[in-house]
């Protein structure tokens, strides 16, 4: 094996799994910290330049960073299984905490840079380009076919969950960047908006359409079934307010999960989910299928939808066929039927959650913007242009259906792809990571960080009464973290991204380190190809997708062989080190938004 390069920013990042795992790439281990110390505004700071929406987010976000977090690789107690750090609810409590922040926000552009941009839909994938590039001097016009910015973060999230005041304030952080809304504006024709001379044009419109379910029974029963995203947004701005007493919800997603915990809210008594998959297999995220049965709400899996029952012209029921899962050689998933006689659930209202789908009916097809076979624009999937150079996609409308925090990520790259295009560079020379490294030794035995690690077991988010929130669509369900628990639950964070560097010359081979270490994490062996090392380490290392942080120039010719998989950053071995062979090194990676970092520096000392 050969000496890990921890030059190279991936390594590190790699090593801080709940970043790596963010699509913004939050650093997420330097905010937590700041919460542990009551530095909630600048908190809250760290998360929007990152990921724009934190209130929004530490709500609504589908977590890709949790089960990365190492806590609950490393964890371990008898009576509960091991929990990563509640990191989403963090962030909110960085939002509720922070006080007034816009001070700190982009200072305006003194001059306008006499480039325009449009960007289609006010959804979270616009609005991080209008962040990213209106503070530049570009002149941003966002369209939207509601009458407020947010996207589906106001038409499609209940308010039970996402309230309407959060949504104002972080939304209203961009559209006070001097961006120019049009509200009520449906935009029928990208060639009508080409044709108005933008430098640029962005489509974050989103993935507007649900899919149907035809089944015999679909037309005749029409008035009583809905698709879902469309239910949800009639609710949002109040069209609907009502709902019938028994309710069928089909879908295993997030948006079955919204339908059915909305319509227990308008009067649902006796509401059901309903999914052809097993429960496991759900897409929903746990906590949203966990949230909806909390709230009484039963899912019944293996079940597909065959008939919509109905009588003079009214919905009645829907017949089901029992199935089963069979896999084939492959691990292919066939659904068979069971065999026994299709069950009936009676109903007054069904509501479609079953997928999304893109819909560009407004783009016209001799445009020379190519689509694939499944209708989604062809894409340089590392800058978001599309084949007409000019127009870029990203959010839901770029890959199809994800999370907010995804739209947000395609909006940071699309920007920077839309500033160097727009200052004649290479879209695809994307610019560096920023990285700094700093020991964070105070003392021999004293570190600038808490590394006493907290034995808590995950700290559950209170809930307000349901007999109170059950009776209205708009009384927020969770509470968030008080102070108090907010310092408990960030006091169970690794601080991952304090890392341990070694260095090899150093060392006297005492293995006072390996004694000390609380997870057998550190070895010192012969050298040899990785799969026989990770056999021959003090714990063997069977995550292969960890690296393993290796370094030689030892005097008897051994390596020192670190498993980052489980590695708790205790700095228990830099305490016990000698000779300071082993430090304790802040590793902070900052991701290059749009702006002057973008550019070649030819072309920032041309600017300057």
């Amino acid at each position: 094996m050969h000496t890990t390069d921890i030059r190279n920013p991936d390594y590190f990042h790699k090593v801080v799994d709940c970043q790596w795992a963010c699509p913004a790439h939050t650093p997420v281990p330097e905010y937590i910290r700041m919460i542990a110390a009551g530095r909630y505004a600048d908190a809250y700071m760290v998360n929007w330049v990152s990921n724009v929406f934190p209130g929004i987010l530490g709500r609504t976000c589908d977590r890709p960073c949790e089960p990365a977090c190492r806590r609950g690789r490393v964890e371990e107690d008898n009576f509960a299984k091991p929990e990563p750090v509640a990191i989403c609810r963090l962030k909110r409590v960085a939002a509720d905490h922070k006080g007034d922040i816009t001070a700190r926000l982009p200072a305006l552009a003194s001059t306008k840079n006499g480039k325009r941009i449009a960007c289609i839909g006010g959804g979270p994938a616009s609005l991080t380009v209008a962040r990213d590039l209106a503070p530049l001097g570009y002149h941003i016009t966002v369209f939207d076919q509601d009458p407020k910015a947010g996207g589906f973060m106001r038409t499609q999230v209940p308010r039970f969950r996402l309230p309407e005041e959060v949504i104002d304030e972080e939304v209203g952080y961009i559209i006070n960047q001097d961006v120019e809304f049009i509200g009520n504006r449906r935009i029928d024709s990208l060639k009508a908006v080409l044709n108005e001379n933008y430098d640029a044009v962005f489509i974050g419109c989103g993935a507007p359409r649900g899919r149907d379910l035809e089944v015999p029974g679909r037309r005749e029963a029409a008035g009583n079934i809905h698709i879902g995203i469309d239910w949800l947004s009639s609710v949002s701005f109040g069209h609907i307010e009502k709902v019938g007493k028994r309710v069928i919800v089909l879908g295993g997603g997030n948006t079955a999960m919204d339908c059915c915990r909305s319509a227990r809210r308008l009067g649902g008594e006796d509401v059901k989910v309903i999914v052809r998959s097993g429960f496991e297999e759900m897409k929903a995220s746990p906590w949203e299928k966990e949230d909806a049965q909390h709230e009484g709400i039963p899912i019944l899996n293996y079940l597909v939808p065959k008939t919509f029952e109905h009588a003079n012209g009214k919905l009645t029921g829907m017949t089901f066929e029992k199935v089963r899962a069979e896999y084939d050689a492959k691990g292919r998933r066939n659904l068979v039927s069971t065999g026994e006689p299709n069950v009936l659930y009676p109903c007054d209202e069904v509501l479609i959650a079953v997928g999304q789908e893109n819909a560009f009916p407004w783009i016209e097809r001799d445009l020379g913007l190519e689509f694939d076979n499944w209708g989604l624009p062809v894409l340089n999937e590392k800058t978001f242009q599309s084949t007409v150079p000019r127009v870029f996609f990203g959010g839901d409308s770029a890959f199809g259906p994800k999370n907010i925090i995804w739209a947000v990520a395609h909006g940071h790259e699309a920007a920077i792809s839309i500033d160097k295009m727009l200052n004649g560079e290479p879209m695809t020379q994307r610019p560096p990571q920023h990285l700094n490294i700093l020991s964070q030794k105070m003392g021999i035995h004293e570190w600038s960080y808490d590394n006493d690690i907290s034995n808590d077991l995950r700290h559950v988010v209170p809930w307000a009464a349901a007999e109170k929130t059950l009776k209205s669509i708009k009384v927020e369900v969770e509470l968030g973290f008080d102070a108090a628990t907010a310092l408990s639950e960030s006091q169970r964070c690794l601080n991952c991204d304090i890392q341990t560097v070694f260095k090899a010359p150093l060392c006297i081979e005492c293995d006072g380190c390996v004694d000390i270490c609380p997870m057998d994490c550190i070895t010192f062996t012969d050298n040899g190809e990785e799969p026989d090392v990770r056999k021959r380490l003090t714990a063997p290392a069977t995550n292969q997708t960890q690296d393993l942080y290796v370094a030689d120039g030892l005097k008897t010719n051994r390596i020192m062989v670190k498993d980052e998989d489980v590695c708790l950053h205790c700095g228990l071995c830099a305490e016990r080190c000698p000779t300071g062979a082993w430090d304790m090194q802040k590793f902070l990676i900052e991701m290059t938004h749009a702006g002057p970092a973008c550019r070649t520096p030819a072309l920032r000392r041309d600017a300057a």
